[in-house]
């Protein structure tokens, strides 16, 4: 599942970043990330998925 994650964090961040911890704060944070540059939302999602961040 981790393969599936960092390939939606390079392609959709939003995506993996939903994966990971679920609706929550840091799936907003990323999604205006995202929407904001693209790459800050990478950074992000790479964060939330190798930090093992899990929902809230």
């Amino acid at each position: 599942m981790i393969i599936v994650k960092i390939i939606f964090c390079l392609i959709l961040p939003p995506v993996a970043a939903l994966l990971q911890v679920g609706v929550s704060t840091h799936f907003w944070i990323n999604l205006l990330l995202f929407l904001l540059g693209g790459v800050p939302g990478m950074i992000h999602a790479f964060w939330l998925v190798f930090s093992n961040q899990k929902p809230q």
